[in-house]
This record gives structure tokens, C-alpha cells and sequence, in this order.
């Protein structure tokens, strides 16, 4: 069974439960801004993302409030003093962050509040995050306001004019090391999720090449009743198809000569190619399936 759902015919709480849930986990915008009497503000956003490398945008929205349409402080600042900076999130710092998201009056210092490290930005009148792994400095291009009405978004245009990285979390090459960064992301309600462990994969594509596609598998293959959906896209991310040659040297290996000497189990080939996607033996699964 299907729930369809008509925007206009839901409560906007409701609506907003059931979009925050389902378009997740969201990148969260912790950004600090500053008024025009020199106010400052920090806040989260999980409406962001980056849009452009060239030149460099990032965008954020601080929606109106859903109670009464009035507007975010960082939204106001922005329009005062048209500079942000955008700090980065990760998990040691997540429950503070949690805190600066509370509802102070105008003129609060949520790097107080939080307890957070107030560092001075060298391009943007607004304050970095100390704590942060990576704080974006950026000057605001433009505030593109979405309505007038209670939930209304506004999007923030923020071209990235510095970038300070905490080295801590470079690897060996001077890159940003992923499984050290330790980022959060938003869900909906209360629920966050933690981008470390076994919560990290990474999926082999072709760069510059095109993968084969599933519909070059077999049909046994892309009907299997042991493959998955992710089994087949890994499979047809591979770039070639194997040769005859592939195909002889698999089916000489002992596990696969195992199977043929009995029964031909088509299950039974599934199920090792699926253990061998499972040990990056990607090459071979592909040739085992063609046997």
C-alpha cells in the first residue's frame, strides 16, 4: 500500500514531519553571523548545501517560524551585515550545537550559551567556531526570499571566501580524512545521524569510463532471488564485461569447480558471487555470472 499525501490538504506541522523524515540524513549549517550594532549570532541550519565550485556558493535557509512567520536572527543579520560563516559540524561538538539552536532573544550570544570558542574571522566581521574541523568564510550574494508566509524558507547565497581546516583532521595526502571528521547529519524529529564506523562505505565507479549497466547482465542475474538491487549496481558499475578468458580462469577456482561438479545450483553461483561483491572481489563475481 501506497500513502499519497496532498500538501495542501495536511497540516504544515505535519507536512514538515513528514518531509524532514523522509529527505535525510540532511548537512548541517552552523552559521555564525553579526547585526549591525555588532550582535553576535550562531545558529543551526539543516536546509544546506554546496551548489557551485566555480564560483564557490554554498546555500542555507532560515525558515520563518511556523507560529507566527517571523524571521530568524541569522536572517536578519545577513540583511544588516551580508557575511556568514559556515562551520562544520561533527560529532563532538553535536550536542552543543544542539544547545545554540534554542530560541534566545535577540542580542544572545549562543557562543556563550554553548560554550563554544569565539575565534576572529580574518575576511568577515562574524566569529568562527574554535571547535569546528573545517569554518567556511563567506560574503552573502544574495537573500532570496521565498513568501511572506509562516514556514517560508529563505535562501542565503554565500560565496565561499576562506576556508580554515583543523589539521587534525587531514590524512596523510593533506586531504580531509573522512572516517576522521566524525560529521553529523540531521533527520527528522530529534533523531541525528553519526557518519563514522560502519555507518561509512564507499561504492567503485568508473571515472572516466562508462560502467556496463545492468542491462547487459543476464536476465538470471538481474531476476536473481540472492542478488540485491545494490548487488546489480555494483555489478553494472563494473566497466567491461569479462572476456572468455575471465570466465575459464573463475571457473577453474576450487569453490567454483565445487559447485559445477554437482548439481548446477543457479542459487548456489548467486550466492558466491554475492560473497565475493561482499569482499571486493568484483572482477570475479562478474565472471563467475557469465559461466
Amino acid at each position: 500500500m501506497i500513502k499519497t499525501i496532498d500538501p495542501n490538504n495536511i497540516p504544515q506541522q505535519e507536512l514538515h514531519a513528514y518531509l524532514l523524515s523522509a529527505v535525510a540524513p540532511r548537512p548541517i549549517c552552523f552559521a555564525s553571523t553579526i547585526d549591525s550594532e555588532g550582535n553576535v549570532n550562531l545558529s543551526p541550519y539543516s536546509y544546506f548545501n554546496i551548489f557551485s565550485i566555480n564560483p564557490p556558493i554554498m546555500i542555507f535557509s532560515p525558515n520563518r517560524s511556523g507560529r507566527d512567520g517571523s524571521m530568524k536572527h541569522s536572517h536578519q543579520n545577513v540583511l544588516e551585515v551580508p557575511e556568514v560563516v559556515i562551520n562544520i559540524v561533527n560529532y563532538p561538538m553535536v550536542e552543543q550545537m544542539s544547545l545554540a539552536s534554542t530560541s534566545y532573544e535577540k542580542g544572545v550570544n549562543e557562543f556563550v550559551k554553548a560554550g563554544f570558542t569565539q575565534v576572529p574571522s580574518e575576511k568577515v566581521k562574524p566569529p568562527r567556531v574554535g571547535e569546528a574541523p573545517v569554518a567556511i568564510e563567506c560574503s552573502v550574494t544574495e537573500v532570496i526570499e521565498l513568501a511572506d508566509t509562516p514556514g517560508a524558507g529563505n535562501l542565503i547565497l554565500a560565496k565561499v571566501e576562506l576556508v580554515h581546516i583543523n589539521e587534525d583532521y587531514l590524512d596523510s595526502e593533506n586531504k580531509l580524512d573522512t572516517t576522521k571528521l566524525d560529521l553529523v547529519g540531521r533527520m527528522g524529529g530529534n533523531w541525528y545521524t553519526r557518519s563514522s564506523g560502519d555507518s561509512l562505505f564507499e561504492i567503485p565507479k568508473p571515472i572516466r569510463n562508462k560502467g556496463i549497466g545492468v542491462d547487459q547482465l543476464p536476465d538470471a542475474v538481474r531476476n536473481s532471488t540472492v542478488l540485491t538491487g545494490n548487488n546489480l549496481g555494483r555489478l553494472g558499475n563494473m566497466e567491461t564485461l569479462p572476456s572468455q578468458e575471465d570466465i575459464d580462469r573463475v571457473a577453474e577456482l576450487p569453490k567454483v569447480k565445487e559447485i559445477l561438479e554437482s548439481t548446477v545450483n543457479e542459487v548456489s553461483i548467486h550466492k558466491l558471487a554475492k560473497k565475493w561483491l561482499e569482499d571486493g572481489r568484483m572482477e570475479e563475481a562478474l565472471a563467475l555470472l557469465y559461466l
